[in-house]
Order: structure tokens, then sequence, then C-alpha cells
């Protein structure tokens, strides 16, 4: 192991002041993936301190189980195909009265908060692992799109690819949009986060750089937790079982662009 107390690559790791920094950071984002879920942050901002002292230590730990017993009670899910969002109390209800029908309310419309990184690689590369590294965040387009769950007619679940084609609407149309109407998409999306303090360090609409990287790309890989997933996969499987403790889906995207 080499320890190095200078030349920090502030460019791509951006420098914490401690524990607490990256804390509050984690904190945040939570408040705001459960605005976007519930519509309002109340059960996160209404935790006790001991509960959110338990709450990171168990992120820092590793600690599931410990998690578990904090995090069940912020009532976040897990999601499911009817566009419901069920809390463990409602789903323990709906298993023990299995034979009743179900109760109108059980469960609230929500949305998967989801954090989407895309990036644009060779079209002709054939290894995604012989890409160069980024060089810097700047050549990443960083884009938070709430995924709203709806029922779609004639589908028995909402696929990755279905899911992506509502996310990143730019990859899969027919037409390429306009950075106008791309920026428009993304402040949108921008409107639904309660907390403007964690966006204003990245590229809120990142739409001019978009427009650089739709004109003639299609979407060559696609990475959760460093998984390659296959666009077939349903959708609300990943974000129930891969999303981060702060429930969010964090989503790479490696585009294929063509050399002009």
């Amino acid at each position: 192991m080499q320890v190095h107390f200078r030349g920090y690559p502030s460019e791509i790791l951006s420098p914490c002041e401690g524990e607490d920094s990256v804390k509050w950071s984690y904190m945040n984002a939570l408040k705001e993936a459960t605005f976007i879920i519930t519509g309002n942050s109340k059960s996160v901002m209404n935790m006790s301190q001991a509960d959110q002292v338990a709450l990171w230590e168990s992120v820092m730990k590793g600690n599931l189980d410990g998690y578990k017993n904090i995090s069940i009670r912020l009532k976040l899910g897990p999601f499911e195909e009817d566009g419901l969002v069920r809390t463990a109390s409602m789903e323990r209800q709906r298993q023990q009265s299995s034979d009743e029908p179900e109760s109108p309310g059980i469960g609230k419309p929500c949305r998967v908060p989801v954090r989407l990184y895309v990036r644009g690689v060779q079209e002709d590369l054939e290894d995604i692992e012989d890409a160069m590294p980024a060089r810097d965040w700047e050549s990443v387009s960083y884009i938070n799109r709430p995924f709203e769950i709806r029922k779609v007619e004639g589908r028995s679940y909402i696929t990755m690819e279905h899911a992506l084609q509502t996310l990143l609407p730019e990859f899969f149309s027919s037409d390429t949009q306009t950075a106008e109407e791309l920026e428009s998409a993304a402040g949108d999306s921008d409107i639904m986060n309660p907390s403007r303090s964690s966006q204003e360090a990245e590229p809120a609409s990142a739409s001019l750089r978009e427009a650089d990287i739709t004109k003639k790309a299609k979407v060559k890989l696609v990475r959760v937790q460093g998984i390659e997933l296959d666009m077939d996969i349903p959708f609300l499987w990943v974000a129930n079982n891969l999303k981060n403790p702060e429930y969010y889906l964090h989503i790479c995207v490696y585009v294929a662009t063509r050399k002009q």
C-alpha cells in the first residue's frame, strides 16, 4: 500500500474535511431521495439524533442488519410494478391477509431517485475495459432524473431499456433533440429536488454537453454497482436490489459516439 500526502487528484475526487462532511452529504442525499419517493422528507427530518448516528454507523461499517433496523422506519420501499411503494408493515399486513382484497391506499405512488453518469466512448471500441480513463468530471455528464413508475398497457413489467428510454430519450429518439429541449427537460427534473445545495456543484442541466454527445450516439453499455446489465432486466428489481444506502439508483451509461 502506498500512502500519498501530496498531489491529491481534486479534479476526480472531491476533497472532504473529515467524516462529518461525508456523513452530512449522505444525510442530505437521503433527504432528497425521500422527497422524490414520497413527496416530502418528514421521515428523515423527524429522525432522532440517536437514529441518525446509528444509521450512519451502520452504513460506514457495512452493518446490513443495523441499517435495515433503522431504514425500515423511513417507509421507502420496496417499489412495485403497480406504481406503489410499500412499507415493510404494509407488506406484512398484505401477507397476513393474502386471501382478503387489498385495501385502497395501502401503497403510495412514487418515483425512483436516479442519478445518471453518461460518458462517451469510441464507437469501434470492442472491450469497454480498453476505454481511456476519464480525465476529470467535465468529461462525464452527471444528471438527476427521477423515474416515475407508471403502469404501461401491454407490458408485463418495466424493463431497464424502457426506463432508460424515459430517462435518456435523447439517446433513443430518432430525431436528435436540440440543446434547448435538453435544457428544458433537465430543468424540469431539477424542480423535483427539495434542496439545490448538492446540485450547484454539478452541471445542473448538462444540456450542452449532452447535445454534443447525443449527436449520432447510441447506448453501448449500462452498469450499476459495477455490474453490466442486460437491457431486458426488470428495472424495479434493479431499483430495489442495487440502489445505494441513500436510496438513489446510480446508473453509469457508456455511449458510443461517431467521429465527425
